[in-house]
């Protein structure tokens, strides 16, 4: 979990490599609604993303169902979005990425292959809520060498399993 620009489909796809789990990528469950929105520059509200995060409940809900761990990207910037992803799903654990917003500001500006534009960035961090402690959950700083912020992501996730 974590803003635009944070890497979270980088840290996601290493995470889901290194332990051979399926791996799914938030923003492909999004309605086109919000692709468009988006993509024009417009920040999405909570009715834009209650849709959008209860697709990816149902996923992670049919992964469960067949005995499968798996990892999934998605801002899940508020806790009422967290707490719907967690419905009836206890075994959901949560890695929140941070870093700090001029990076973000500049990897997001650099990407050639997504809709999300950097001015969107601003409106993800006033609507962050980080995770709590009584989240099942950790951060994980996102600075330096992506392996790096991969392993300390796994470590931190195999001190949860």
């Amino acid at each position: 979990m974590g803003v635009s620009g944070v890497g979270k489909t980088t840290v996601a796809t290493g995470l889901a490599a290194e332990l051979g789990w399926p791996y799914a990528e938030g923003d492909d469950f999004h309605p086109e609604a919000n692709v468009a929105k988006m993509a024009a520059g417009v920040p999405l509200t909570d009715e834009d993303r209650w849709p959008w995060l209860r697709r990816i409940g149902a996923w992670m809900s049919a992964e469960i169902a067949a005995g499968r761990s798996a990892v999934v990207t998605c801002s899940a910037l508020r806790r009422s979005y967290r707490d719907l992803l967690r419905e009836s799903r206890p075994e959901v654990v949560f890695c929140h990425l941070t870093a700090n917003p001029d990076v973000m500001g500049e990897r997001v500006s650099h990407r050639t292959d997504h809709y999300m534009p950097s001015s969107l960035l601003p409106s993800q961090l006033a609507t962050l809520e980080p995770l709590q402690p009584d989240e099942p959950g950790f951060e994980v700083p996102a600075q330096g060498d992506a392996s790096v912020v991969i392993a300390h992501a796994l470590d931190a996730l195999r001190d949860r399993l």
